[in-house]
């Protein structure tokens, strides 16, 4: 490059910067649930990248362009994400050597301004600008989607500039680069900003800025220089005169206004043929000024005339463009010749004449120009069709008729041309052409065919199968079927001669997850060491079920069945209490008097201690007496201790008053006092005396409350003793309404359900909380039962751990296992006797991981159930799926009962117990709406102020503005605290003095407040009702202006820090204990920092400990423990020498002297060591220390128990999913107990985990962040019980953020596509083998029919059926079941890999062909072991099967030559790719045509219709032009294509290639390739570059490192655990399932499996 030596280098240390990031970059949904919650970026450079490079786009078809454009801005869009996209002035210096992008990109900007909704920014320079670095800081875009590599390379620096500025500002980056789009996500690579990018900005900003400008520069040099070779003198800026002097003739021919086809067309081919004639004619001088030999050098150019003729062909297609609808355009023929070389530089020219025209239309005012289809200003390959019929087909003797219509628009449109053009004249518009030149290369085959015949026209082949009839059969009568004869299927026959070949039973059936978990617990039931763990393992799961519940363990007495009694004798009993009944309601009268005497005791012992402590410290006296009322059961008792506490509030009042009340009033005292006056009027009313209201008056009128105490009390005598000159002594100086509000709004009583569940000892429905993998150390503590031998009361079945399954009497399982329990169909005589299911956290539904499990457990259980979530925004519409649901349930039952009802009549036995069970089946659904949250929640932003951390509480309208209300009003789930509505009232009444309803709003005066003691929740809910009506009222009625000082004067004063918060996090920390906010839990979404975080608040401790610890403590710590171990020694030795002594010791006294020195030195020690209480956060108190050295002790062989530890007795934790059981259950326990009062964690503790705290801080900003994890995430503050308010920090959060989170609603729950070929095979394998054939098929029945995504919409149904016909197909083609459904060949090992489609396929057809045992050939004849290269071929074949991982495909350019290890996984083995790539090409025929079918169902209407704009193409076909319908003759071949991808020349035959994109098929057909069950060996992103396979599971198993995982593989060691142990327990599974197939014992490929499983987890277990 001519400039490069002005370059600092910057520019490769950012590339090499960003390189480094790609593979440690996260492949997630960018959607992740965030609908209103998160604004992010597109770069519209990136974006027209991206779809310019698509395979399927041809060079010149702009409508197919756009189409692509709409189609992915509308997938985001209606997946609810809310963004904007941006196009830098400046970007469009990388286009100047392309200039038809160029066009494209003008094109692109307009057409999203004028006809989407689109927000388009366009204002800003450049990314280094100010003006764009405010609009960053202002709008926080979440992350930019950004393209990774550019066009050239002067596009790539373009886009790392961005990169890297974007990270500067705190903005993510998602690559456009392998996004993959499902149902309801969009998944991307994520490359997260972080402080060490933040600060490469901060060090190289001056070289960045140089480098940027220099770059420009240049790429404006190469522009000038461009356009000098093209249009001579001409500079930039003449060119746009030109192009608006030629626009401005326009509109004096066509002043009524014009289509922008039309105006483009003849305004740029005026243009251009000006500047070509001045290009001839500078050319020409040129020529003759040169020799001979220079001319020839050179080459001939075209002449004017040819370029004249070309421009009529040009306006040709143009009118073929207007007057032909899309539909007829399709079927385009496609002209494979490619334009000759000399129409470059007209090309060139052309597009540079259309950018200048697009560019500056903005310029003509008061003309009327249409932009409504400006997405079809080009069309090369239509200008190529017509090119071709003319040089080659018209030439020959073809002469086809335009049309009347077509040629008077092209007469037209060339008459203007001629107009325009003013320097010359042109030639008549017929003939079209006067020149011999071919604008085409000749080629022999010039004409694209359809290649029909490569696609087979397959019809489904015909099944016999009642469950296939009853789910498809009302659109059976309208597909093609295959005669029952067809040798298609017989493909299942290879599985046979497999078996018969290497003595293998395939169709045995395998062991499911339960049976090899059993199996693991069976082996080691009789090893003593096992059984010792077993014993160990539930006296913790009692330790851990206390640690989270404090209700006493009770024994469950089972009732046996009751004799039934006659009717008419029960009603005489009724009538007639019998003596026994008498003495059994006086026994229990007598037991209540007991109990109240035993309680009156209690107190009587205490009450004096009580006195004395609240005298001493009023607040440490209330807590006792606190505690004491909790335990409390006699109603009058607790009125006596009231009195006394109210008693011992006024004395402390009154005597705070005399003291310091003049200056400042601790109103905490006045607090306790209303609380104890609230607990007596409103729970105990009933008990109180005459004194009793004496005394709860005159406490109100100390604190000023005369009113109130006038109507509690109304005599004069009651206020005697208080001198009106000491009334303002003591009051507090405001009305009793805001006083409760404003200081005691979270000590408000509540309505709570306190009415116990008469089914259920001990549960009362509102203390009741949901939890996941603590509910069996819950139910272990809090249950035992005597059950017959062999079964027990509580069981559990994880992926991870299964133990008593199949024999408790009550299953804590996770969703994935409950599923294979629900499939097995061996398992269904134990699924029937599933009485109830308790789903928590089912809005996992529409989560992004495991949805459709969900959906099919809600739609297999046939018994009552409860769903339970906090987060659903529509619960009604999941409400009416699930009644659909039952409804087909009691169809069924029904059905199911009349068969046995007439098998009974028969003479048939049935089970009268199973009939009795279905009568009292209840199929009803009731949706229980619980609105009001037991304790309180503010939040409070945090900021750094002069180093200091500072706190400013977040009123919820400051994250509102007057048009979102407006639009939305306020949602739900945002609510105010009390003092939150005081505030707001007040804020109100400070910016509007004349507010007509200040008055009636006052608290005052409030009609539900007015002359109330005892205010509850609810009053003050319909205070806040009331206010948010009333100021919604103001924006709607014009006070907008007052509204949006109000939302101002809510704002928190909140200071952005430009340094590292996370520095400050210790800080952040011992602030809050400073508050008394502690314990806390703090959220952080990179495992990293969750450690990092954890660590540095130990440090920190240390550090103080450390300063405050004598300069001589060290060395006095080494003397004792020097001391210590001798005289430990020295008590070892003598204890020795008294063992062999037969006569007692003679130095007894010395020995009783050395063991009080130990004592003593012992507690010197410990003293010396111990850490002081304001350099440790836990509390010593909470645990004794043998529960705590047991929990120590479970974690002393993890990876992470020693850290754990040492945090721990920091009072410190952290929680991740990298952790193992025993790590995270060493935090979760102490933190229950309240040992470790500080957990910084990720996202593991938003669901399930019962670890609630009075404070929750978000400490980092994520695209997990959104607005249903905030909602779990801040629902963990304020305990149960302990907290009455609970606070939400943000640390480190950016103020818009933080707005959008409070404000956004929680998402509606969406169906995903709900089924995959191997939960089809699965569901036939039920419907055939289940324990109950019929129970089987109902359930496979209710998952095909109750899918979310097809409730209620009937062409989704349709859909989900042909692709249940094509599944079904290829299970038939391959062997996995017969035409009768039944499963045949390798159906169960399939399945039991189910989880690996598409993997699982390829692995059977791997194994079947033979290739496995070709493969795993043993070190010598006879052997049993295999040498290391077989092993290490296994794992890759395995590895490119099972350990799929992506690196963003621009990593290939990444300097890895130093590493060791592999990095990109190789290919498959030579026979491996064979075999896959001939699976692959036959299931790609298959899915091909199944396409070509299910096309049928597309609507065909919106396929016309460019998706977002909804611009139509529509229109009858043109069979006026002869030349049309020729031009226009391929229909055949193209029916599972969109119109719009028919115009670059795609036919059904393209469908076939690898990689084909999602876009090409009928997007209203709702099925893409991801439903095919293809396996690619290489993925490609959707510009077509190779996507590599990261080899982390290979090279691990050749070095068994983790630090080199992350070191060269760029995986976190904690991710690499993961990916690892998952890997791992995949080659277990398959090893075990291909031992329990064969039947011979030394077949090599099980053995090599054997021998791998074993190797592999050695390796395994060693990190």
């Amino acid at each position: 490059m001519a400039y490069e030596e002005h370059y600092t280098g910057i520019l490769e240390k950012m590339s090499q910067l960003i390189l480094e990031n790609m593979p440690k970059a996260h492949y997630s949904s960018l959607l992740n649930d965030f609908v209103e919650s998160e604004f992010f970026l597109i770069d519209g450079d990136s974006l027209l990248v991206t779809c310019v490079c698509e395979k399927s786009l041809e060079p010149g078809q702009s409508l197919h362009f756009f189409y692509l454009v709409e189609r992915y801005l509308l997938d985001v869009s209606s997946k609810g994400g809310h963004f904007a996209i941006v196009f830098f002035k400046d970007a469009e210096y990388a286009y100047f050597s392309v200039p038809g992008l160029l066009t494209l990109r003008t094109a692109l900007i307009l057409h999203l301004q004028k006809n989407t909704a689109i927000d388009v920014w366009t204002e800003f320079s450049g990314c280094l600008s100010e003006k764009w670095s405010i609009t960053l800081s202002q709008s926080c875009p979440y992350f930019l989607i950004l393209a990774d590599e550019g066009l050239n390379d002067q596009q790539t620096h373009l886009f790392n500039f961005l990169v890297i500025q974007s990270w500067a500002a705190k903005v993510n980056i998602a690559l456009f680069s392998g996004q993959t789009s499902g149902i309801i996500r969009l998944y991307a690579y994520f490359m997260q900003s972080s402080y060490s990018k933040q600060l490469f900005f901060k060090q190289f900003e001056k070289d960045i800025m140089i480098d940027y400008k220099t770059l420009i520069q240049q790429l404006e040099k190469y522009r000038d220089l461009d356009l000098t070779t093209l249009f001579g003198d001409l500079t930039f800026n003449n060119m746009v005169e030109k192009a608006c002097e030629t626009m401005s003739l326009l509109k004096q021919l066509w002043p009524e206004g014009s289509d922008i086809r039309r105006a483009l067309c003849v305004t740029s081919c005026s243009l251009f043929l000006e500047m070509y004639h001045c290009f001839s004619e500078n050319r020409g001088k040129k020529a003759s000024k040169q020799t001979c030999e220079d001319r020839q050098e050179q080459g001939s150019c075209l002449t004017l005339k040819d370029v004249e003729d070309f421009c009529k062909l040009h306006c040709l297609s143009v009118v073929f463009q207007l007057h032909l609808p899309l539909s007829q355009r399709a079927c385009s023929r496609f002209i494979t010749s490619g334009w000759i070389e000399d129409l470059k530089t007209v090309f060139k020219m052309k597009q540079w004449c259309e950018y200048f025209i697009l560019s500056n239309v903005h310029m003509i005012e008061f003309w009327s120009l249409d932009l409504l289809h400006l997405s079809d200003f080009s069309d090369e390959p239509l200008l190529k069709n017509i090119a071709f019929y003319y040089e080659n087909e018209n030439a020959e003797g073809l002469d086809m008729n335009v049309g009347d219509v077509i040629m008077k628009e092209y007469v037209h449109l060339w008459d203007t041309v001629s107009k325009l053009v003013r320097n010359f004249d042109l030639g008549k518009p017929f003939p079209l052409r006067t020149t011999r030149c071919h604008f085409l290369k000749k080629i022999p085959s010039p004409i694209k065919e359809s290649s029909q015949e490569k696609i087979k026209n397959l019809g489904f082949i015909p099944m016999s199968s009642s469950l296939v009839d009853e789910f498809t059969g009302d659109i059976l009568k309208d597909l093609p079927f295959l005669k029952n004869d067809d040798p298609i299927v017989t493909s299942w026959i290879k599985h046979k001669e497999f078996n018969e070949l290497v003595h293998w039973d395939s169709q045995r059936p395998l062991s499911d997850d339960y049976d090899k978990k059993n199996a693991k617990f069976t082996e080691f039931s009789r090893d003593p060491r096992y059984l010792r763990s077993l014993q160990k393992y539930h006296v913790f799961q009692r330790l851990y079920g206390k640690s989270l519940e404090t209700v006493s363990s009770k024994t469950i007495t089972t009732q046996g069945p009751k004799v039934k009694k006659d009717s008419n004798k029960s009603r005489s009993i009724k009538a007639h209490e019998t003596k026994a009944d008498k003495i059994a309601r006086e026994n229990k009268k007598r037991l209540i008097a007991k109990e109240e005497q035993r309680e009156e005791q209690k107190w009587n012992t205490l009450s004096s201690s009580i006195e004395k402590e609240m005298k001493r410290n009023l607040s440490s006296g209330l807590k006792k007496l606190e505690e004491f009322l909790k335990s409390c059961k006699s109603n009058s008792v607790k009125v006596q201790a009231e009195k006394v506490g109210l008693t011992a509030c006024l004395t402390a009042w009154k005597d705070h008053c005399r003291t310091e009340g003049e200056t400042t009033k601790d109103l905490s005292i006045a607090v306790n006092m209303m609380k104890r006056i609230h607990s007596l009027l409103d729970k105990h009313s009933e008990l109180l005396q005459e004194a009793d209201q004496k005394l709860i008056a005159r406490c109100l009128m100390y604190l000023g409350f005369d009113e109130l105490a006038n109507s509690l009390y109304p005599t004069q005598n009651a206020a005697d003793d208080i001198k009106m000159t000491k009334k303002n002594i003591h009051s507090i100086g405001i009305g009793p309404v805001r006083f409760q509000l404003q200081y005691m709004g979270h000590h408000l009583i509540r309505e709570e359900r306190k009415d116990p569940d008469p089914r259920v000892q001990d549960f009362i429905p509102d203390e009741w909380q949901a939890l996941a993998n603590q509910v069996v150390a819950t139910i272990q503590n809090r249950y035992t039962k005597i059950l017959p031998a062999g079964e027990v009361l509580c069981g559990v079945f994880t992926k991870d751990y299964s133990h008593d399954a199949l024999n408790c009497q009550v299953l804590v399982t996770d969703p994935v296992s409950f599923e294979s329990l629900l499939l097995a169909p061996h398992r269904q005589n134990w699924v029937k006797r599933i009485r109830y299911v308790i789903f928590d956290e089912v809005h996992c539904l529409g989560g992004k991981m495991g949805a459709e499990i969900w959906e099919h457990l809600l739609v297999m259980i046939r018994c009552p159930f409860l769903a339970l979530s906090a987060t659903i925004s529509n619960p009604e519409d999941l409400t009416e799926w699930l009644r659909s649901v039952k409804r087909y349930w009691k169809e069924v039952d029904s059905a199911m009962g009349e068969k046995t009802l007439s098998k009974r009549n028969s003479g048939s036995r049935g089970s009268h117990h199973e009939d009795q069970a279905q009568a009292r089946q209840s199929y009803k659904v009731r949706l229980v709406i619980y609105g009001e949250r037991y304790n309180d929640l503010e939040k409070h932003v945090c900021s750094v102020r002069q180093g200091e951390v500072c706190f400013d509480h977040f009123h919820p309208c400051a994250a509102l503005t007057t048009d979102h209300i407006e639009k939305h009003g306020f949602s739900s789930d945002l609510v105010f605290s009390p003092r939150e509505s005081i505030q707001l009232y007040d804020a109100m009444l400070q910016v509007w003095k004349s507010w007509p309803r200040a008055q009636d709003l006052c608290p005052e005066n409030f009609t539900h407040f007015k002359n109330k003691i005892v205010i509850k929740k609810l009053d003050v809910r319909e205070y806040e009702k009331n206010l948010k009506e009333e100021f919604t009222n103001w924006i709607k009625n014009g006070n907008e202006e007052q509204a949006r000082m109000v939302l101002q004067k809510l704002s928190p004063d909140f200071h952005d820090y430009s340094g590292r918060m996370l520095d400050f996090f210790p800080h952040l920390v011992e602030k809050l204990r400073e508050m008394d906010k502690l314990p806390a839990v703090f959220f952080l979404f990179r495992f990293e920092s969750v450690e990092e975080c954890a660590k540095a608040a130990c440090q920190f401790l240390e550090d103080k400990q450390e300063e405050k610890r004598p300069s001589k403590a060290d060395k006095e710590a080494h003397a004792i423990a020097n001391r210590l171990r001798k005289v430990k020694k020295s008590l070892e030795k003598q204890m020795i020498t008294d063992e062999n002594n037969e006569k007692p010791s003679r130095r007894l006294d010395q020995s009783i002297m050395q063991e009080a020195e130990h004592d003593y030195l012992l507690k010197r020690l410990e003293k010396n060591l111990e850490i002081p209480q304001d350099c440790t956060y836990a509390d010593q108190k909470a645990i004794d220390d043998e529960s705590l050295q047991m929990v120590f002790k479970r974690v002393k062989y993890e990876i992470n128990g020693n850290t754990l530890k040492t945090l721990a007795r920091r009072g410190i934790g952290y929680h991740h999913r990298f952790m193992s059981n025993k790590e995270k259950q060493l935090v979760e326990i102490l933190f229950r107990k309240g040992f470790i009062r500080v957990v910084t964690a990720s996202e593991t503790l938003s669901l399930g985990v019962n670890m609630p705290c009075k404070s929750v801080v978000f400490a980092q900003n994520s695209v997990y962040l959104d607005a249903l994890n905030f909602r779990q995430m801040s629902g963990r503050a304020g305990r149960r019980g302990q907290d009455l308010l609970g606070d939400v920090y943000f640390f480190d959060i950016p103020l818009p953020k933080i707005e959008k989170l409070i404000k956004s609603k929680v998402p509606e729950l969406r169906g995903q596509f709900p089924l995959s070929i191997s939960l089809i095979l699965r569901l036939m394998l039920l419907a055939s083998k289940a324990d109950d054939p019929e129970d089987g098929k109902a359930k496979a029945l209710s998952v095909l029919r109750h899918s979310l995504i097809s409730f209620k919409h009937c062409r989704v149904t349709d859909m989900l059926k042909l692709y249940f016909l094509y599944s079904l197909q290829f299970l038939v083609k391959e062997g996995y079941i017969d035409q009768e459904g039944n499963p045949t060949g390798f159906a169960g090992l399939v399945s039991h890999l189910h989880d690996h489609e598409p993997s699982n396929f390829a692995f059977v057809n791997f194994l079947v062909r033979g290739l496995f045992h070709n493969l795993c050939q043993p070190t010598h004849e006879g052997s049993k072991r295999f040498s290391e290269d077989v092993m290490e071929k296994l794992v890759l074949v395995l590895a490119n099967l099972f350990g799929r991982r992506y690196i963003p495909a621009k990593f290939h350019d990444a300097d890895i030559k130093d590493y060791q290890s592999k990095v990109f996984l190789d290919d498959f083995p030579e026979d491996f790719s064979e075999a896959l790539l001939e699976y692959n090409t036959q299931v790609t025929e298959d899915f091909a045509a199944f396409l070509r079918i299910v096309s049928q169902l597309a609507d065909m209407k919106l396929e016309y219709q460019l998706p977002l704009s909804k611009i139509e193409f529509t229109g009858k076909d043109r069979e006026d032009s002869p030349l049309a319908s020729h031009l226009m003759s391929c229909r055949e071949g193209r029916r599972a294509v969109s119109p719009f991808v028919c115009l670059s020349g795609n036919f059904d035959v393209d469908l076939l290639r690898p990689g084909v994109s999602d876009n090409v098929i009928l997007h209203t057909v709702g099925i893409d390739h991801t439903q095919a069950p293809v396996l690619w060996p290489h993925g490609f992103d959707s510009t077509g570059r190779k996507m590599p396979l990261s080899a982390y599971a290979l090279d691990f198993y050749k070095h068994g490192s983790l630090v080199r995982l992350e070191k060269e593989n760029r995986i976190h060691q904690g991710r690499a655990y993961d990916l690892l142990k998952y890997f791992s327990s995949t080659i277990k599974s398959i090893s075990i399932s291909l031992r329990e197939l064969c039947e011979n014992e030394k077949d090599n490929v099980v053995l090599a499996f054997e021998q791998l499983s074993e190797s592999f987890h050695e390796k395994f277990e060693k990190v």
